[in-house]
């Protein structure tokens, strides 16, 4: 299962991203976290050093593509390949249960309670003023068009601040979003952007209260937000020491806070994968770059790009190494 954490900045969704990915990960099942945020922080709440944290995907693009392209005859070359380019024949598929492959080992590293990271990267010198950070993200777009999860495997990405991620199909790369808001004006209007541009493309969204002071919060949130509001995580002093640098672990947790978890865990695994709709929207929103940039951009015609006889899914489809 794949869950995105999205909200307005400062809401503390890199610190429930984190938070969620090691407490999945102490259920049992492997866990990617992935930092897709541009303010790369998610290692630092994962426990990591600066030092420990992997290679950049945003920064080696051209090596993922080839890897990921494998022997497709529609993707004539990795710069022919796109973020929307999907899965055909011959593409090479990612598993979470083995992770044996050069994108989870060469692009990962473990952290202390769990979870494998894996981070897009910062803007280097180089990227200011001329790059896109859509760029880098879109390796994301691209890990995750190629991954196929089962029951009991999740990837955790915390997603750019605000409703920025809609500048691409990422946002229908996920079973599950879980919008973080505190119990704010400000906080609040993030979600309402979020609900109406997700509601055109069946993607689920759930609201996750946080530093929650008492009732007055909540009775806030759910007037704001009403049924879409999951569970509330409260103000937290174990959590404000993490953030602060001091040492942590799952078991500092306020149970409070502790159960909170467990009942957004229990909700993304409530949820169907639909490998339908998500095969029918990686395509639709390939169609659509190639039509707007990418045909422009490579010369070439990508619409060819799409294996009509591929089916998503792990039930139907081959393994290429």
């Amino acid at each position: 299962m794949r869950v995105a954490f999205v909200g307005k900045g400062g809401s503390g969704k890199t610190t429930l991203s984190a938070l969620f990915a090691r407490y999945t990960a102490s259920r049992g099942g492997p866990v990617v976290a992935v930092d897709a945020d541009i303010n790369q922080h998610l290692g630092m709440a994962l426990g990591l050093a600066e030092g420990a944290l992997p290679r950049p995907m945003g920064s080696h693009l051209t090596e993922i593509k080839e890897y990921l392209r494998g022997d497709n005859p529609r993707i004539s070359s990795a710069s022919a390949m796109v973020k929307t380019t999907p899965p055909g024949s011959g593409s090479r598929l990612l598993r979470l249960d083995e992770r044996d492959d050069p994108i989870h080992t060469g692009f990962s590293a473990p952290t202390p309670e769990g979870p494998q990271l894996m981070v897009t990267g910062p803007f280097s010198e180089d990227d200011l003023g001329v790059a896109c950070y859509h760029s880098k993200v879109g390796a994301v777009e691209l890990y995750l068009n190629h991954l196929l999860d089962s029951a009991g495997e999740y990837v955790v990405v915390d997603m750019t601040a605000g409703a920025d991620s809609f500048a691409s199909g990422l946002f229908t790369r996920f079973d599950m979003t879980f919008l973080v808001a505190e119990p704010t004006r400000q906080g609040v209007s993030v979600y309402r952007q979020y609900r109406d541009y997700a509601a055109d493309y069946g993607v689920p969204v759930a609201v996750v209260g946080n530093k929650i002071h008492g009732p007055g919060d909540v009775a806030f949130l759910r007037d704001q937000v009403g049924d879409d509001l999951l569970v509330c995580l409260e103000h937290s002093a174990a959590i404000r020491a993490m953030e602060q640098g001091r040492p942590f672990t799952l078991r500092d947790l306020e149970p409070a806070n502790s159960r909170a978890l467990g009942t957004l865990l229990d909700h993304l695994d409530t949820r169907e994968k639909d490998w339908f709709r998500f095969g029918r929207q990686a395509v639709q929103f390939h169609l659509r770059n190639a039509e707007a940039w990418a045909n422009r951009a490579t010369g070439e015609d990508l619409a060819a790009q799409i294996d009509p006889g591929f089916v998503f899914g792990p039930t139907r489809v081959s393994l290429s190494r």
